[in-house]
């Protein structure tokens, strides 16, 4: 219990909590948000989330378990390879490089899809990395649509492949569109021990 100005942190947030309330109760959330500012919120947020978000435990024959909700999430082989790739990661990956990721893709796709003959994978990875085909939106949309029949919106968002649009200032200003997962990874579990950190 650290004193700040003459008083406690646990007084300094009933102070910060009554003066929310009366922004709120005044119809000033628009100065409450400038307050707290959005990088700030965006802690917030994902602190909020923590206690609700479970261990996501991907066992040796590939199924995905959220352990603390007690729920497997049905996918189908690619998309599982899909979310493996973005799994791996966590500083995202943009779709109009994803060809540039193959290998590992197919590699995913190999290990979730023990059943499917060499060339089938092939085929459907060649499909996934053509920035002209619409099918790595189609698997990422299977994947959201699943979640979301798990969990609520704002829960689900951390577990499903999300955009992320990232700032490069240099001789010009670029962007790059990232698709991300956002769930920490300490959450991620595989079921030989490893984690995906």
């Amino acid at each position: 219990m650290t004193e700040q100005h003459g008083m406690t942190v646990e007084e300094a947030a009933l102070e910060v909590k009554r003066l929310a309330e009366q922004l709120v109760a005044a119809d000033r959330k628009d100065l409450l948000l400038r307050a707290i500012g959005v990088p700030l919120l965006e802690e917030l947020r994902l602190e909020a989330a923590r206690g609700r978000l479970s261990r996501l435990i991907i066992t040796e024959d590939f199924r995905f378990v959220l352990a603390d909700y007690n729920l497997e999430v049905e996918l189908q082989p690619v998309h599982k390879a899909v979310y493996l790739l973005f799994l791996a990661h966590p500083e995202g990956i943009e779709f109009k490089r994803l060809a540039e990721y193959r290998e590992e893709l197919t590699a995913y796709y190999m290990k979730t899809a023990r059943l499917l003959d060499r060339e089938k994978i092939e085929e459907g990875v060649e499909h996934l990395v053509n920035p002209l085909d619409n099918a790595i939106n189609e698997k990422c949309s299977r994947i959201k649509k699943t979640f979301l029949e798990l969990m609520d919106e704002y829960t689900a968002s951390y577990y499903f492949i999300s955009s992320h649009t990232k700032k490069h200032i240099g001789r010009r200003v670029w962007y790059e569109r990232l698709k991300v997962i956002t769930l920490p990874r300490e959450l991620v579990k595989m079921e030989d021990g490893r984690s995906k950190n």
